[in-house]
């Protein structure tokens, strides 16, 4: 699923480093295009680990990928419904010494301007009951190429630019996992790293493929 991606676009990774060789890491992505996964994946397997995302449930009965999910053990997410399974399969993943990568908007951004829309509170719940730092990783540049409404543009050699930030440690605030109003601030603060990081990248990125289609 990487390798042709890894050959059409022109990939650029920042802070890679942060993403740590061995051990749990919770690392919480911004969410532009459906392209992001391919991004998100990417960037972990060239920092040397294999992520496992927290994917919606619908995806898991796509062709192709109804197979290929549960192969590369991914975890289905039940939208709107309570359902806690994904978060414990999620902090079993953690405390198995895995990289588990969260969407906290839990889905594409509708936002005009591409940036993140207001998070969810299970990936700070998460954090904070797996006693794991969160890494934020924001990307840019693959907004233009698939959205809901389908692939747009699919010139080759598009920059796909993904830079990871420094961890967010909550975990001195564990007692407070059952604050809602704490969490919601908790999650706030993740929501805000992602957009100066995703801020960053939309000022630096080429101005020429900004709206090229």
């Amino acid at each position: 699923m990487i390798s042709p991606a890894w050959a059409y676009f022109s990939w650029r990774f920042e802070g890679l480093e942060r993403i740590p060789r061995s051990g749990p890491a919770l690392i919480a992505c911004n969410h532009a295009s459906y392209l992001d996964p391919i991004a998100n994946a990417y960037a972990v397997v060239k920092a040397g680990r294999r992520p496992r995302f927290l994917a919606k449930e619908e995806l898991f009965h796509a062709p192709v990928l109804r197979w290929a999910l549960p192969a590369l053990r991914q975890i289905p997410v039940r939208r709107g419904v309570g359902d806690r399974s994904p978060l414990v399969a999620a902090e079993g993943a953690l405390a198995d010494g895995q990289v588990v990568v969260v969407y906290p908007e839990g889905t594409v951004t509708t936002r005009p301007d591409g940036l993140p829309m207001e998070g969810r509170t299970g990936l700070v719940r998460l954090a904070l009951a797996a006693g794991v730092p969160i890494l934020p990783m924001a990307s840019w540049g693959s907004a233009e190429v698939w959205q809901k409404s389908g692939p747009g543009s699919l010139r080759p050699r598009r920059p796909v630019w993904v830079r990871v930030g420094d961890p967010i440690d909550l975990t001195a605030r564990r007692e407070e996992i059952s604050d809602r109003t704490a969490v919601r601030s908790m999650t706030a603060q993740v929501m805000g790293a992602l957009e100066s990081l995703v801020l960053d990248l939309r000022a630096r990125y080429p101005q020429r493929w900004a709206q090229r289609k």
